[in-house]
């Protein structure tokens, strides 16, 4: 029943892309098309739902399939951050604190349910609803958190992603060079993804006078929607040639 990818370097490189695009789409939706925070989290809350149970009642895993999941909850997190934080007017702070713990209850409840917290060798369908129950509110957590750093901590955009670039390389070392549980680690760095994506994802929308590349919700979105596309197609591709030589 394991329906998710195995862990490398490749799946890093497409989960920031995904987060990011999450980022810029969210925006480009309840900021550039004017929809707002509150009907762009009931339209993309919907879309992921309706992208969840299509992967969750598949019988085998599908790379389209799985990252238009996770770019779903990375725009259903971005706009439902924004509601907390900006519409209900809890902050980034306090919205931070909040999605902090609800993603920790997740995990726990997960760990007692399930016994693991692996994410390769996922075999029931809780232990998997679990699983993306996670990512969308460790993806609507990053979103906070990343808006925390660009706006509220004085490191800018460009500065906020280069603290979490840091973190993530101390993730990295930490896998290679210490004893630390590797699923420990993933969901470690599976938050700290979202907050880099976050603020990547400002870096390339907003005005130049803000610290961005004035790329815009649009232009940014394209862009990374390719970037995506290409590496889904080239995963795919791999993944079938693998198997091709596997079975000759």
């Amino acid at each position: 029943m394991n329906k998710l990818p195995q862990i490398t370097v490749s799946f890093w490189i497409m989960k920031i892309c995904a987060t990011t695009l999450g980022e810029t789409a969210g925006d480009l939706l309840s900021m550039t098309l004017n929809v707002g925070y509150a009907i762009s989290s009931m339209i993309l809350i919907g879309v992921f739902l309706v992208t969840l149970m299509s992967q969750l009642y598949s019988k085998k895993y599908n790379p389209l399939l799985y990252w238009i999941v996770i770019l779903s909850t990375s725009t259903a997190g971005t706009t439902m951050s924004d509601f907390m934080d900006r519409t209900l007017g809890l902050g980034y702070a306090k919205g931070s604190i909040i999605l902090i713990t609800i993603l920790m209850v997740t995990l726990v409840s997960w760990r007692f349910s399930e016994n693991s917290l692996s994410v390769e060798n996922i075999k029931t369908f809780k232990g998997e609803l679990f699983y993306w129950i996670a990512i969308l509110f460790s993806n609507t957590l990053g979103t906070a958190l990343g808006d925390f750093l660009a706006d509220d901590s004085g490191l800018g955009f460009a500065g906020g992603a280069v603290l979490i670039g840091g973190l993530l390389g101390l993730v990295v070392l930490g896998k290679y060079y210490t004893n630390m549980s590797t699923v420990f680690l993933f969901w470690i760095a599976f938050v700290l993804t979202r907050p880099f994506g976050a603020t990547l994802g400002d870096f390339l929308t907003k005005a130049n006078e803000k610290g961005g590349l004035d790329f815009g919700t649009i232009g940014s979105s394209l862009i990374l929607a390719s970037m995506l596309g290409l590496l889904i197609i080239f995963t795919a591709l791999n993944k079938k040639r693998m198997v091709t030589q596997t079975s000759g």
